[in-house]
C-alpha cells in the first residue's frame, strides 16, 4: 500500500528525472570509450603500423615540410573521405627514385636524382602507429577496413597531402 500511495505522489517532473538518468546510465555504459576499453581487455584492439607512401606533393621546401611533421608527432588521418582520428607519426622516410647506370666494366652505379632539386616535390613514406581492431575478415581502423591500395588523407598543422596504404603491420 505505501508504494502505491508513493507511485501516485511522483509527480511528472519526478518521472522525466528519472528517465533522463537511466538514459545517461545506458550512455556511459555503452559510450564508444567503454567498448574501446573492453575490445582492448579481450585482445582485439591491436596496435598497428601503417605505411603510407605519398608521391609528388609540390611544396616550396620538402625537408622543413618532413621536419615540421615529425615535430608535431601525430597526424590526422582521414580514409576514403572519412575522419578517422589522430594516430602517431613515428617516422618519415625519403623514397625518391635513385637513378642506376651500368659501368663499361659491368658494375652498377647509383645516384640521387639531380633533377629532385629543381623540382621541390616530396616523396615520402609516412609510417604511423594507431590501435585498430583485428579480426578475421581484416584490419579495421576507425570503422573502416584498411588495406594496402586504399587511398588516405593525412593532415596536419601546415600540410594536407594524399597518399596510398602501402603496407599494414599487427604488432
Amino acid at each position: 500500500m505505501a508504494l502505491r500511495d508513493r507511485l501516485r505522489r511522483a509527480s511528472v517532473l519526478d518521472t522525466a528525472a528519472g528517465l533522463i538518468a537511466l538514459i545517461a546510465v545506458a550512455g556511459v555504459l555503452w559510450s564508444p570509450k567503454l567498448s574501446n576499453t573492453f575490445a582492448k581487455a579481450t585482445g582485439s584492439v591491436k596496435p598497428v603500423q601503417v605505411m603510407v607512401d605519398v608521391r609528388r606533393v609540390s611544396a616550396a621546401d620538402p625537408e622543413a615540410l618532413v621536419q615540421s611533421a615529425l615535430s608535431s608527432g601525430r597526424t590526422s588521418i582521414i580514409i576514403r573521405n572519412q575522419p578517422a582520428g589522430s594516430v602517431k607519426l613515428i617516422d618519415i622516410q625519403d623514397i625518391n627514385r635513385v637513378l642506376a647506370a651500368v659501368q663499361p666494366d659491368g658494375s652498377v652505379v647509383t645516384a640521387i636524382d639531380p633533377n629532385r632539386a629543381l623540382q621541390s616535390t616530396l616523396n615520402a613514406r609516412f609510417i604511423l602507429e594507431g590501435d585498430a581492431t583485428v579480426s578475421k575478415t581484416g584490419i579495421v581502423f576507425a570503422g573502416t577496413k584498411l588495406k594496402v591500395g586504399i587511398p588516405v588523407e593525412l593532415e596536419g598543422p601546415l600540410y594536407r597531402v594524399n597518399g596510398v596504404v602501402s603496407g599494414v603491420n599487427v604488432q
